[in-house]
């Protein structure tokens, strides 16, 4: 096991992470900004490192000095928790590479599941429906109104790199498609340094259902259940509910069994989360995978009394899964 983890994190995720790694006998390292000296995160942790000023591009985003900061603390596994650099693929890769293990997947499929449009490539390769519409990347406004034109009215213009409710659009007609489709290049090319866009049919009064699941390094994959997140503002996460007063065991299951599909089609290891987006007619289809330590884990904690952060600390550690 390991000895010691360094939490790449602040604040209330990091306490989280602390409280596992005390519970399991392992020594924890945690950073923290000029913000951050007097934090719970920092006192809770057997020892701390400053990383820089109180702006996260110079402190928690500062991936030279956290990789610095691993190696000075002697820690041989890193916790990214959520945020910053948690689906940083290349975060990972640089983690590998100075001999220490990154707590979470591997750099592939961050990258891959990180991708709206790769993801929902993989998707239809590995037999998960998608919303229907166009995968691919849209080309220019012509194309955007092609594209809408031929899937149908409403449709939902989305950033591939997207993210947190930035870089979507709804469309009614062609006239909100070229609107849509400027607004939203622009708003994920400074949100995200990527301003590629994809168009995909706008569900009305959707459900949406999340599936957590855990995948070791041996094949075995897992999934908890679900949480429904329909209860939103400006496409953020209002309420959580698990279970879901929508599913019923049958739906669950199947859910279940298309969330772990896709897993294994990227070969996922730690925990993840599968989002599915639900019509009116109980029919689901994949949105996207949250390749990290879910903000909302701790939901289905509640109702499995399963440790998530443990389990993705004994994954990382090479050992096999004991959940079926």
């Amino acid at each position: 096991m390991f000895s010691k983890i360094l939490i790449a994190n602040r604040g209330e995720i990091a306490c989280r992470i602390i409280s596992s790694a005390k519970k399991m006998g392992i020594k924890t390292a945690a950073v923290y900004s000029s913000a951050d000296e007097f934090s719970k995160h920092v006192d809770m942790a057997d020892e701390s490192f400053f990383i820089g000023e109180s702006q996260s591009n110079m402190s928690y985003l500062n991936m030279n000095e956290i990789l610095r900061v691993i190696q000075d603390s002697g820690a041989d596994a890193v916790h990214p928790g959520y945020g910053f650099l948690s689906e940083n693929s290349d975060f990972v890769d640089a983690v590998n590479k100075i001999g220490k293990c990154f707590i979470g997947p591997s750099k592939e499929a961050i990258s891959i599941m990180g991708d709206k449009i790769r993801s929902k490539e993989l998707a239809h390769r590995a037999g998960v429906l998608t919303v229907p519409g166009y995968i691919g990347e849209v080309n220019d406004n012509k194309n955007a109104i092609e594209i809408a034109d031929k899937i149908g009215y409403p449709v939902m213009i989305k950033a591939s790199s997207g993210g947190g409710g930035k870089g979507m659009r709804i469309a009614n007609n062609s006239e909100e498609v070229s609107e849509g489709v400027s607004r939203a290049k622009s708003e994920a090319l400074s949100s995200f340094g990527d301003d590629r866009i994809f168009i995909e049919k706008l569900i009305v009064q959707p459900r949406h259902i999340e599936i957590q699941i855990l995948a070791d390094s041996f094949g075995n994959i897992v999934h908890l259940g679900e949480r429904e997140c329909s209860i939103q503002r400006r496409h953020q996460k209002v309420i959580e509910e698990a279970p879901s007063p929508f599913l019923d065991e049958i739906m669950r299951n199947s859910m279940g069994e298309k969330a772990k599909d896709l897993a294994a089609a990227v070969n996922y290891t730690s925990a993840g989360t599968v989002e599915f987006i639900v019509d009116n007619e109980k029919n689901f289809y994949f949105l996207e995978m949250n390749t990290r330590l879910q903000v909302e884990h701790p939901v289905t904690e509640l109702i499995t009394g399963i440790d998530i952060v443990e389990q993705m600390t004994l994954i990382a550690n090479g050992q096999e899964l004991k959940l079926s």
